[in-house]
């Protein structure tokens, strides 16, 4: 495939011919490998990518986060606040520590799942209730879609299938014209054959989860 087509002509910003994307999540969760996949299709349509990983202090546990830019050209893998088109959070107390950086009018996913960090196991704070950290996006955007990616790909047979599942439902909403074949295979690109069959059916269940709700 090559670039010539607009890519981005489904997006209501087609003129701005770029896509900021942070995905957020702790560690253990595949979120540097979802950023890796996503990266691999947009080059696959011909687009600039640049991309930095950010890992927590702990291998799991940790904050893990990824910036993913991508468009005609792009000069820097950075995305400044307020300036990310989609924030895809892996789970919820993540999601409250990026809300700042979510533009105007920009697309929230959150998975419905709590971690608590060891502050918290601790007892020396409280989780947040969804209430409250819904409440902190609708100040920025109304288009925030709150799934139960864990329990999705759980009822499908393995829950570490989730960044593949959130891979499918974000396939649904950016702004990019592109096959489920270019998806399916990068996602065969960097996933064992031995997973990769229920992580095809994990990415096919998220995109359904997708199209069920109002985008």
């Amino acid at each position: 495939m090559t670039g010539n087509r607009n890519v981005f002509a489904r997006s209501p910003q087609a003129t701005r011919q770029s896509q900021d994307i942070l995905m957020v999540g702790v560690g253990g969760q595949g979120i540097v490998l979802a950023s890796d996949i996503l990266g691999d299709v947009a080059l696959a349509l011909g687009l600039d990518v640049k991309k930095t990983d950010t890992l927590g202090m702990a291998q799991r546990g940790g904050s893990v986060t990824s910036h993913l830019r991508m468009g005609k050209k792009v000069w820097s893998p950075l995305i400044s606040p307020k300036e990310a088109d989609i924030l895809l959070a892996f789970e919820k107390l993540e999601a409250a520590r990026w809300v700042n950086y979510v533009k105007p009018d920009g697309i929230v996913i959150i998975n419905n799942l709590a971690i608590p960090p060891l502050s918290i196991s601790l007892g020396t704070q409280k989780y947040p209730v969804d209430k409250d950290i819904l409440k902190s996006f609708k100040q920025r955007t109304t288009r925030i879609h709150l799934i139960d990616g864990s329990k999705e790909t759980g009822n499908i047979g393995d829950v570490r299938s989730l960044n593949i599942f959130m891979l499918g439902f974000l396939s649904m909403l950016i702004p990019i014209s592109i096959e489920n074949a270019v998806w399916k295979q990068s996602i065969a690109r960097h996933l064992p054959e031995k997973v990769l069959s229920m992580n095809m059916r994990a990415f096919e269940r998220g995109r359904e989860v997708a199209t069920s709700v109002s985008l």
